[in-house]
């Protein structure tokens, strides 16, 4: 009997150490410990460093051509940050032409870094290899330790809707734009010359009836001389179409899902909508333009660079795009205005050419490689504050920048550099941000031209037209990807070319009908529709 106790006892004893030891370890990814401290001993739950001990992570790095002559591995930004953090950054940076190919290469042989950061992977790749287990999943790290992002979630659905895949998981953290930051999230806008508006003695025009009436008047006056003048000009007919498309009623969610957007009669269903009446309205009335002559005629395939120098010689009565004074100077920007939202002959009156807030879900991707997960989504998340905003994009204080007044600018050796240097140049020489969005970017944190006050005044008088929501790119299953990549992508390359016939006359309109039978030979109307319906239940769902 006395063995038995004794035998009973031993075990207990052995269960409460076993209890102990069980409730003294915590998994990687856990909750804090009560002094701040993660579930891996080495990282801080808040604040910096990041680490108490130094640790290195290797990033590839797709490195935008106006970084070409910097050296991530030894630049101001990146330096700091690491003073900051403990966390020292192996840069593997990339030139852009063999960003494809180096980045297909690292996947697949398996020599992996631990971050692909700005690598442009495509949703189809983040599911891919995230259902393989080469990238991790983040939704509880994101939960645990990212607070900067988790907020902006909140505030934004659309954020974790857009980075949700179907298998439920998040592979990447995004590149955002702070969503009243509309000016950027424009892009390029349309304008008009107000003073040859003046010299015709008429009001910015409001309607697509006014718009025309005011490309025919500027033909007729020809204020350049010798047929010389252009009443729209612009480097895209695709920025045109997109502008007016809220004229019309199509793309009313905006023109990441291409040629989709909801049903107007049913808002439970998508709508593929390049084979809709309002659709062949919208590329009537473009044709229109064009065949009288009151849009640039090699806008097919006009370079920027002789639009540029179009621009510079005053040729242009209307175009859609960025800062005029910023891009022209102020003696020939000074003569536009901006113009919001046309209302079109049916009464729609909306501007639906704007990007979602979510400019990039792939920013940045974790790999399997990664010994230290956690402290590499806190490394990325500060860029999500105010701080780590201010930091990615105005650099540090007393280097870069100085605050005077509550206003941030730059440092005059950046605003006024010497020599033959640019202001991107001189940028480049101690930030990284030039060529692409890391973070959340912030209207009071950016000194590009969409921050300029021309480009504000028009963002203000475009909001009111804005869609109460703005789709992001919706995410798909793998089934799904293969059809997008087979059926989508000959539909689409198809819808354009035929567009842009219509619009030339190339092909005229007498053809509508065979147009939209070709597409429902192709599928679109039903394999394709279905993707998208599929996709868009579970956005909706998310």
């Amino acid at each position: 009997m006395r063995f038995k106790k004794n035998l009973l006892i031993l075990i207990a004893l052995l269960v409460l150490l076993v209890l102990a030891a069980c409730g003294g370890n915590k998994e990687a990814g856990s909750d804090a410990d009560d002094n701040g401290t993660s579930g891996d001993s080495n990282v801080n739950a808040t604040g910096m460093p990041i680490v108490d001990e130094e640790i290195d992570m290797k990033i590839f790095a797709n490195k935008p051509a106006q970084n070409e002559d910097n050296d991530w591995n030894d630049i101001l930004i990146w330096n700091h940050y690491r003073d900051m953090t403990n966390i020292n950054v192996e840069w593997e940076s990339i030139n852009p032409d063999a960003l494809e190919e180096k980045r297909n290469l690292s996947l697949g042989s398996g020599d992996l870094p631990d971050v692909f950061f700005l690598s442009q992977l495509t949703n189809a790749d983040l599911l891919k290899y995230g259902g393989q287990g080469t990238f991790l999943p983040l939704n509880d790290l994101i939960e645990e330790y990212a607070p900067n992002l988790t907020e902006l979630m909140e505030n934004d659905p659309s954020i974790r809707k857009a980075i949700t895949f179907p298998d439920g998981n998040i592979y990447s953290m995004p590149s955002l734009i702070e969503d009243d930051f509309l000016s950027l999230r424009l892009s390029a806008r349309p304008w008009v010359n107000e003073d040859w508006l003046k010299e015709l003695d008429m009001e910015i025009p409001e309607t697509t009836g006014e718009f025309y009436e005011y490309l025919k008047a500027v033909k007729e006056l020809d204020p350049v001389g010798d047929g010389k003048t252009v009443p729209y000009g612009g480097t895209d007919i695709a920025e045109l179409v997109q502008w007016l498309a809220g004229s019309f009623g199509v793309m009313n969610h905006g023109p990441s899902n291409t040629n989709i957007d909801l049903d107007p009669d049913d808002p439970s269903k998508v709508r593929f909508y390049a084979v809709t009446d309002e659709y062949r309205q919208l590329l009537e009335y473009i044709h229109m333009l064009y065949d009288e002559g009151l849009i640039e005629q090699n806008i097919f395939s006009i370079e920027w660079g002789q639009f540029l120098a179009n621009a510079s010689e005053n040729l242009y009565g209307s175009m859609i795009f960025y800062d005029p004074i910023e891009l022209f100077g102020e003696e020939i920007g000074s003569q536009y205005n901006s113009l919001a939202a046309l209302e079109g002959p049916e009464g729609y009156k909306d501007y639906n050419k704007l990007s979602s807030s979510v400019w990039e879900t792939s920013s940045f991707v974790i790999t399997s490689e990664n010994e230290n997960p956690e402290a590499a989504v806190r490394w990325m998340d500060y860029f999500y504050s105010e701080e780590g905003a201010k930091l990615y994009y105005m650099g540090v204080e007393g280097e870069t920048y100085e605050e005077d007044g509550g206003e941030i600018k730059y440092m005059d050796h950046i605003l006024n550099p010497e020599g033959d240097m640019t202001f991107e140049q001189a940028i480049a020489k101690q930030l990284t941000w030039l060529g692409s969005i890391s973070g959340i970017i912030k209207a009071d944190y950016f000194q590009g031209g969409e921050t300029a006050p021309q480009s504000m005044e028009a963002a203000e008088k475009i909001e009111p037209y804005i869609p109460d929501e703005i789709w992001p790119r919706f995410t798909f299953t793998a089934d799904e990807n293969k059809v997008l990549e087979a059926t989508g992508a000959d539909v689409d390359k198809y819808i354009e070319e035929m567009r842009d016939k219509f619009i030339s006359g190339d092909v005229d309109f007498s053809e509508w009908d065979s147009y939209v039978e070709t597409i429902e030979k192709m599928g679109a109307l039903d394999e394709l529709t279905e993707v998208y319906q599929a996709a868009f239940e579970r956005y909706q769902e998310n």
